[in-house]
């Protein structure tokens, strides 16, 4: 089975990557799009385990490895 996780900047937190995309994409005359919030992905592939170990699993390496919880936040899906 394969985890799709999500790490975001908190919304309390400036993106500076964000801004400038967005300042990008205004500039190309995307008016329509009031602001972006630029992020991580991750995929990681897990075998020889359930599905309630894979959550497990993958809350702890998202909470320990993949974000700063100071100033991120993630969401991950599990896919079998």
């Amino acid at each position: 089975m394969k985890a799709h996780v999500w790490v975001m900047l908190k919304q309390t937190v400036f993106d500076p990557q964000g801004q400038t995309i967005h300042h990008a994409l205004q500039s190309l005359g995307y008016a329509e799009v009031h602001d972006v919030r630029q992020g991580k992905f991750f995929v990681l592939q897990l075998d020889g385990i359930t599905k309630d170990e894979a959550r497990q699993h993958v809350e702890r390496i998202s909470r320990e490895v993949l974000t700063n919880p100071v100033i991120e936040e993630f969401r991950f899906e599990i896919l079998e």
